[in-house]
């Protein structure tokens, strides 16, 4: 069997959307920034089919996807671990993997984590906004959220497919940062306190260097929360002007609960931010994190 190239989506699972690097420099325009929340992962399983870092990948959330391949393609699945198949036969999890037309691909469930990605030679050639093919969940903005049905078209291929899942780099795992999410497993936040700071008490502060959270079920693309652990108390009363928000962000709303901002957080907000979490491998660990992981902050360089 063979085709036009392009995978059909079969099943979706609990979430599935097109991701890429997202689309930063449009903050000043209310655009938030969105994109692949495991960086690591995606770079990762791009870097397997020999696609340039910035093509647009798959994220699936928990259950993974199921896809048919309309023409030959080379695929590779990375991020949470999980059981892959190519037409009911196991194949290979974090090395590419060709699909002759016609075959079904089945990324099975998270083994540990939450986040898988899949990777097609050629990039999934979705239409771009404002310069990105990522789903933002928030805004609205880029493809929708992937139904069952929806035909996925393939760009040109590219260079040759790497081997191996070598120099991952982010993560604890071979092929992406899942292993924040492992059963018993913690989540270590680092964080750089500022730009409201002075809006906690210092005993709050001290507090939360020696406390641990957990993660909540009602964590998402926009952000990640807390639960479980003490509320962090104020030192002046009142609300801010609405100010800036960057990725990694940790806001604290009335409640006292940390909030961590992930790829899909708005690009304003009004409630005191305690301090940032640095881009890179905590945060690609954080978008792995399940509910319940116990979450605890550190300090990161000179506070």
């Amino acid at each position: 069997m063979s085709g036009p190239r392009g995978l059909l989506v079969l099943r979706v699972g609990a979430l599935t959307t097109v991701q890429d690097r997202g689309r930063p420099g449009y903050a000043h325009l209310g655009v938030p920034r969105s994109g692949a929340l495991d960086a690591g992962a995606h770079a990762l399983a791009n870097r397997l089919v020999g696609n340039p870092v910035d093509a647009a990948t798959l994220e699936t959330t928990l259950d993974g996807v199921a896809l048919r391949a309309l023409a030959p393609v080379t695929v590779a699945v990375t991020g949470a671990p999980c059981a892959v198949r190519a037409s009911g036969r196991p194949v290979a999890w974090g090395e590419p993997v060709w699909l002759p037309g016609g075959a079904e691909l089945e990324v099975g469930r998270a083994e540990s984590g939450l986040r898988s990605y899949v990777a097609v030679r050629g990039g999934f050639g979705v239409p771009a906004v404002l310069g990105s093919r990522a789903t933002d969940l928030l805004s609205g903005l880029g493809p929708p959220v992937l139904a069952a049905g929806t035909l996925l078209p393939v760009g040109p291929p590219g260079r040759d497919p790497a081997r191996g899942a070598d120099g991952a780099g982010a993560g604890a795992g071979p092929a992406g940062s899942a292993g924040a999410g492992a059963a018993g497993s913690e989540l270590v936040l680092p964080l750089r306190l500022g730009p409201r700071a002075d809006w906690f008490t210092a005993e709050s502060i001290a507090g939360l260097w020696r406390s641990g959270y957990r993660v909540s079920a009602l964590s998402n693309r926009i952000g990640l929360r807390t639960e479980a652990g003490p509320p962090l108390r104020r030192a002046r009363g009142g609300e801010l002007p609405s100010e800036g928000m960057v990725l990694g962000a940790v806001q604290v709303p009335p409640d006292g609960l940390p909030v961590v901002f992930l790829a899909d957080h708005p690009v304003t907000g009004g409630y005191p931010v305690i301090g940032v979490i640095p881009e890179g491998p905590p945060l690609d660990a954080a978008a792995q994190a399940r509910p319940g992981t116990g979450v605890r902050f550190v300090r990161a360089g000179r506070n």
